[in-house]
């Protein structure tokens, strides 16, 4: 596996190969000199002999095969740009699956073009932002794959597939609905939301709903604040996932994490998403309660001249108009009461006038600055404070849009990305440095129902998050954090010094690196969702080739905590794009069937959606190589 990359994702990505699927890594990154901070990932990589010794025991204790010898030591290639030396330095052309994941769709267009003509049996994986030429650009390589041949030796057996994935995409779904629901995490595929609810436990005498399935067993601190979040090897007391009836029947006092499945009915936004402002927008509501005054005093006068003068009601209001704008003749030789309504019709028509050039600029400033950034209005309240407009805000501000809620963006760049975004969807932003005073005072920080930090600086979430807390005690904290080991102390500082507060660290490479690592491996990953600190993976997998699901039943298929089949796709096979990618003018219709029954019996033509843990997605895929190689 070749990894080529120039910020953290690479580097997780890389230890996520190794350490999970055993798998040999080849590194491509820039030079010492122009390389980004690295993530904490020492961790996963101490940890990683023993956990690949385990899993390959375990599988060879299950298959008869014997041991087999960890991957070896991953190897670093130092290049300023990919080119077809630097690709084949790295081994591209006897590789098995090439991952591009620079932070610049362009870069990963341009090496993506090259590795597919120097290798075309390559699979490969993009990192793209773009998804509209993310779908145009896999259609293309997939194309000149298929018009290569792929033939060679050494190539029977591989996926010489296109997937382009975006970890904004990935992590948006899951950062969203932590600030809306603590931990609500929404799915979308094949034309369904999947969502996995954290539920407490039930009271005495209560019956839980178990919705589809229970995915997860919270960890048994998840009540301390000082507890780890369900860091890995939390052992009994961290969070456990999919586990089986038993374990879920005899874990009391401890939440669960139920999948739900939604109707999808594609999304809704907000009916101010496009450039033409509403009418009741156009006006202030002083304005707007002047013009029903006047109005109001110009159908008196008519009632009064129609009760003077006997006059048609029609007619009374036209001379009442005509007196209004000082078009009729004086009333000379009229009555006493006509005479007196005059003169108040034209007293009325004096106030008028401002009142309408007040109207028309108010409505001509209205228009003109609709292409302008709104600013929060004074009376918001229950709205999220999102802090950073780049990539992972802009997908989130979506999201949050999606479902109707009032949002107020911060971002100090005024040429940052989102902005056009914010300004699409008319949603109130603060320009400004938020570590400067009175910056997230103007965003309604003390009225705000959460705050989520998504810049890519740690220490300005962190200052951020640290000063929202001092105005709002109980405010609900979304921390976006480059490295694990960082985020889990801040997780664990902040639950210590506001335990009734809702506490949420993020590694948005973190959320990301499971689904390019299962892509890697041949595989479509339909979403991943995050438990506490660790993350459980939505694919599709052909039964075919897996001893573990072929000729078994939907019950005898199950592992408690490596995977469990949750439906059945009947649809024509065919290449999709990933549910994150779905595009937002409309959703796939379903062909999959979620109520299956334990005593179906899985056939080598299904395809399954399956949950399943790393690892457990590391077994199926690390066998069916195996017995392609014939080890």
């Amino acid at each position: 596996m070749i990894v080529c990359g120039d910020d953290g994702l690479a580097h997780r990505l890389a230890a996520e190969l190794r350490g999970v699927y055993g798998e040999q890594v080849t590194l491509v990154v820039p030079p010492s000199g122009r390389r980004v901070r690295q993530p904490v990932v020492g961790r996963a990589r101490a940890a990683s002999a023993a956990l690949l010794d385990r899993f390959v025991n375990a599988a060879a204790n299950r298959t008869g095969t014997g041991g087999a010898e960890p991957a070896p030591a991953e190897q670093v290639v130092e290049a300023a740009e990919i080119t077809e030396a630097v690709l084949g330095e790295a081994g591209a052309d006897r590789a098995a699956a090439l991952a591009l994941v620079y932070d610049d769709d362009e870069t990963n267009i341009r090496a993506a073009l090259t590795a597919r003509r120097l290798n075309p049996r390559l699979r490969l994986v993009l990192r793209l932002y773009n998804r509209r030429l993310g779908q145009h650009i896999e259609e293309l390589l997939d194309q000149t794959a298929a018009l290569a041949g792929g033939a060679g030796p050494g190539s029977a057996g591989l996926d010489a597939s296109t997937t382009v994935l975006s970890d904004a995409d990935t992590a948006a779904p899951a950062l969203a609905a932590t600030a809306l629901v603590g931990t609500s995490k929404v799915v979308q595929t094949e034309g369904l939301v999947l969502r996995a609810v954290e539920r407490q436990p039930p009271r005495p005498g209560e019956v839980a709903d178990p919705g589809l399935c229970t995915l997860a067993l919270l960890s048994a601190t998840s009540n301390d604040p000082a507890g780890a979040d369900g860091s890995e090897g939390s052992g009994e007391q961290g969070p456990r996932l999919l586990p089986d009836e038993a374990a879920v029947a005899s874990a009391t006092g401890r939440g669960t994490v139920v999948l739900e499945q939604v109707s999808y009915s594609g999304p809704s936004l907000s009916s101010g998403r496009g450039g033409v402002p509403p009418f009741a927008s156009l006006f202030s509501r002083r304005l707007r309660w002047s013009l029903a005054g006047l109005v109001g005093c110009v159908l008196a006068l008519a009632v009064a001249l129609m009760v003077v003068t006997g006059e048609h009601p029609l007619y009374a209001t036209y001379v009442t108009l005509l007196d209004l704008f000082g078009i009729n003749d004086p009333a000379f030789h009229a009555s006493t009461g006509r005479q007196v309504l005059q003169l108040l019709s034209g007293l009325v028509g004096l106030l008028l006038l401002p009142v309408l050039l007040a109207a028309v600029l108010e409505a001509l400033g209205t228009f003109r600055s609709a292409s302008a950034l709104r600013k929060p209005p004074r009376g918001l309240g229950g709205h999220v404070v999102l802090l950073g407009l780049g990539k992972i805000g802009t997908r989130v501000l979506t999201r949050l849009r999606e479902l109707h809620i009032p949002v107020v963006c911060v971002e100090s760049d005024p040429e940052a990305r989102g902005l056009a975004t914010a300004r699409r969807l008319r949603v109130p932003v603060v320009l400004g440095d938020v570590t400067q005073e009175g910056v997230l005072e103007a965003a309604k920080i003390h009225r705000a129902h959460a705050l989520l930090a998504l810049t890519s600086a740690d220490t300005t979430n962190l200052e951020a998050a640290l000063y929202a807390r001092s105005v709002r005690p109980d405010l609900r904290v979304v921390l976006r954090l480059y490295d694990d080991d960082f985020a889990t102390a801040v997780y664990r500082t902040l639950r210590a010094a506001h335990p009734f507060a809702l506490t949420r660290s993020r590694s948005v490479s973190h959320l990301a690196a499971p689904a390019f690592a299962g892509a890697m491996m041949g595989r479509q990953i339909l979403g991943a969702i995050p438990v506490e600190r660790r993350v459980l993976l939505f694919a599709e997998v052909e039964v075919a080739g897996h001893p573990q699901l072929e000729g078994r039943t939907v019950g005898d298929a199950f592992r408690a905590g490596a995977w469990r089949v949750l439906a059945l796709n009947t649809a024509p096979s065919g290449r999709r794009g990933d549910g994150e990618n779905t595009e937002e003018d409309g959703a796939p219709a379903s062909g999959l069937v979620w109520d299956l029954p334990s005593t179906y019996v899985l056939g080598s033509g299904d395809r399954v959606v399956l949950a399943a843990t790393r690892r457990g997605l590391a077994e199926l895929l690390g066998r069916r190589r195996r017995e392609r190689t014939g080890t």
